[in-house]
């Protein structure tokens, strides 16, 4: 399975970088156009300077975020939010000059150019264009939320989920062009208009552009902050000095005992621009009593999840991985920053995590999670028959998931695909509010790309069938794995069945037989509490449906989902299917008497690989 690796187009100009640094600006212009760029780039040197030691991942997305900050200042001082076109080719000189003289060099891969500097969200340029197209709650909505300190993880969260949310209510949609430049509007005016500290102030950065720069001495301290620092420095130098020597005291010792042959491995390499806290196994222990069988909450292919209180009280899921060796470092590390990169109210937190190796248990791969108290949604459909849910709480759940799932593939940077949808890993809080967990087999994402795999990872019933089939990954199979999901509970029924007579039954063509025969509201579940208006009912069926279709190009996008069932928008057409997905032999060959193939989604290469892997152990959240 290929993994996204970091981008090679750096080149080394450290002998001239001292140089550089020090350039006046006007030496940076040189190559400008005859209509000089109004921007000010001066003020994305530090976060470029800071990029340089520690090169991103997502060059593209880090060259990106770096003009929505520039163009945030700009916004500011002129109440603009993109400069003239004619100066957009300047501007565009401007950006990769400055990132090339920190070594950084754009990839002509990436996907915005030119043009793109002074592409508007639907004409619209200024701040007051903008400010009157939004409704004024949206606007109250943004000041609130986001005109706080964001150097705090919950005001930071707060004020980023309400511009997703006024975006996916206001700025998507079939009659609104240049969506993705439209979100990015939000997020510009957040940190120039909504916050009072602005886009000069490093924590709004790094909340709304993820730029950040690495804490260091301030210069205006004086000869105290000078003294300080030298004193830091030899205490610093006398640490090592000592941990050296005990370093190699306690290596020699080891090394008289024959079970202590294998050396100390160091710890996988944790993002730097994650805030977590780095449990010993000791605390880990303590808070579990001991990875106590009482503890346990779950259980899966990759080891077990343990409730645990950490020392301050607070109560964590703490998820201890199995089998771990030297080579499952890159996953373990892949899983931690998928969840520590993405912070939604509807998305299972990261606190922490553990790394430790021990002559007897070998290598320990531990995370630790927020406690999601009240089970998952499989526990409440199909574990407690007392714990019935009502339509309010089914309702709430259904947009708690489509509201995370929109934030992992429009809000995240790079985009995320969760691969892994299903009800147990949709966790339920004590208001019935949706959490999406388990991001153990996430994938990140370029924009506007797909995925093609060799080799599938999902559960069984959940896969969208062009990424079983194909290998073909991309948002809209997170999309059929939630239809899935919500039909699972809208009915009450799981999601796959495999009968007696062999043959094997989809809750997805079971309720689309039923909306074809116009018993759209047969698919809700008999004896549920508190339904809702006819009307209410039929649109999430029906966008369920929707999802759950085999086409791909048929699903709509989770923001268009969350606009449809938090605003009383019609539903698309649905698309007929031709044949189902898990049709026999007889009916595939009958419809094919009357159906050009070309129209068929090759149901019979599904239905070979449902049988396939019935015959295979499940993969459910493995790490592959």
């Amino acid at each position: 399975m290929p993994e996204m690796n970091p981008p090679k187009q750096f080149c080394s100009i450290i002998l001239f970088l001292p140089f550089i640094i020090f350039l006046p600006p006007f030496v940076l212009s040189q190559n400008s156009s005859s209509t000089s760029c109004p921007l000010d780039f001066s003020v994305a040197k530090p976060y470029i300077s800071a990029a340089s030691s520690s090169p991103p991942s997502d060059l593209c997305g880090f060259s990106l975020q770096i003009l929505h900050l520039v163009e945030s200042h700009y916004l500011l001082s002129s109440n603009l939010f993109v400069p003239p076109s004619s100066s957009a080719s300047s501007c565009w000189s401007h950006l990769s000059s400055l990132l090339s003289h920190f070594s950084i060099s754009l990839p002509s891969s990436c996907n915005f150019s030119v043009p793109s500097i002074s592409l508007p969200c639907m004409n619209l340029t200024s701040r007051a264009a903008f400010t009157a197209f939004l409704p004024s709650k949206a606007l109250t909505d943004l000041n609130s939320s986001c005109d706080r300190p964001l150097s705090s993880s919950s005001f930071c969260t707060s004020c980023t989920t309400t511009i997703n949310r006024v975006k996916t209510s206001y700025l998507v949609g079939p009659d609104i062009s240049n969506v993705t430049d439209c979100s990015d509007y939000l997020f510009i005016y957040a940190a120039a208009a909504a916050n009072r500290f602005g886009p000069g102030d490093s924590s709004t950065a790094y909340c709304l552009f993820l730029l950040q720069i690495p804490s260091s001495s301030s210069s205006s301290g004086g000869g105290a902050a000078l003294a300080a620092g030298i004193a830091a420095a030899a205490a610093a130098l006398l640490a090592i000095a000592a941990f050296m020597a005990w370093y190699l005291i306690h290596r020699r010792r080891r090394r008289r005992k024959r079970w202590s042959r294998t050396p100390a491995r160091s710890d996988p390499l944790i993002g730097s621009s994650t805030t977590l806290t780095k449990f010993s196994l000791e605390e880990i222990r303590e808070a579990t009593g001991n990875f106590s069988t009482e503890n346990i909450i779950g259980m899966g292919g990759y080891g077990n999840v343990y409730k645990g209180v950490l020392k301050d009280g607070t109560k964590v899921a703490i998820k201890r991985f199995k089998n771990c060796s030297a080579a499952g470092d890159a996953s373990f590390v892949h899983e931690v920053e998928v969840i520590a990169s993405v912070r939604h109210v509807n998305l299972v937190g990261l606190r922490g995590y553990c790394t430790a190796t021990t002559p007897m248990e070998g290598h320990q791969r531990i995370i630790v999670c927020d406690l999601i108290a009240n089970g998952s949604l499989h526990d409440h459909l199909f574990g407690y028959e007392e714990m019935r849910l009502s339509w309010p709480a089914r309702q709430r759940i259904a947009l708690g998931m489509a509201r995370g799932l929109a934030y992992l593939h429009s809000s995240a940077r790079p985009a995320i695909i969760h691969r892994d949808i299903k009800a147990s890993n949709i966790l339920l809080d004590e208001r019935f509010e949706a959490k999406v967990a388990d991001f153990g087999l996430a994938k990140f994402t370029p924009e506007g790309s797909s995925h093609v795999s060799t080799r599938v990872a999902g559960t069984l019933g959940y896969i969208a069938p062009e990424y079983a089939l194909f290998g073909q990954l991309t948002e809209k199979s997170d999309v059929f794995s939630y239809g899935v999901v919500m039909l699972e509970l809208l009915s009450g029924k799981k999601a796959f069945k495999s009968r007696e007579d062999g043959q094997n039954w989809l809750v997805s063509d079971w309720a689309w037989s039923l909306v074809r025969e116009g018993k759209t509201l047969e698919v809700i579940e008999e004896g549920m509490e508190e339904l809702g208006p006819k009307e209410l009912l039929e649109r999430y069926v029906l966008v369920a449906v929707l999802c759950s279709h085999p086409q791909l190009h048929a699903r709509p996008t989770m923001d268009q989902v969350v606009k449809i069932l938090d605003s009383d928008s019609t539903v698309p057409p649905i698309p007929d299917r031709p044949i189902s997905i898990i049709a026999n032999k007889e009916d595939i060959e009958r419809s094919m008497s009357s159906t050009s193939s070309s129209q068929l989604f090759s149901p019979s290469g599904y239905n070979h690989y449902i049988q396939t892997r019935d015959e295979t152990p499940h993969q459910g959240s493995e790490f592959l």
